[in-house]
């Protein structure tokens, strides 16, 4: 299964997760083994909707963050600190 988040809403992740559990405990109950691997997903389907629900409400750009920075950079009130920079890279690496 993929999930595009750009393309899909809540309700057809949510559904598309129900159809596979179904699916899977059929296949359990009925004892049938195919040749292939699978998985199953162990999480409750409504929290993942839920989730999923919440991080699609949120837009994909913060511009009030953008044209905040962009006003700072081009005002030259944008302070950079080389140090801080290099300790942060470093914490990332370790």
């Amino acid at each position: 299964m993929r999930i595009d988040l750009l393309n899909s809403s809540a309700s057809q992740i949510s559904s598309e997760l129900s159809s596979q559990q179904a699916g899977t405990q059929k296949a359990a109950q009925s004892g049938q083994t195919d040749a292939e691997d699978r998985t199953t997903l162990t999480s409750d389907s409504a929290s993942v909707a839920s989730l999923v629900s919440t991080a699609l409400s949120f837009p994909e750009v913060r511009q009030d963050t953008v044209d905040s920075l962009r006003l700072a950079v081009t005002s030259g009130q944008y302070d950079l600190d080389p140090a801080k920079i290099a300790e942060s890279m470093v914490d990332d690496y370790a």
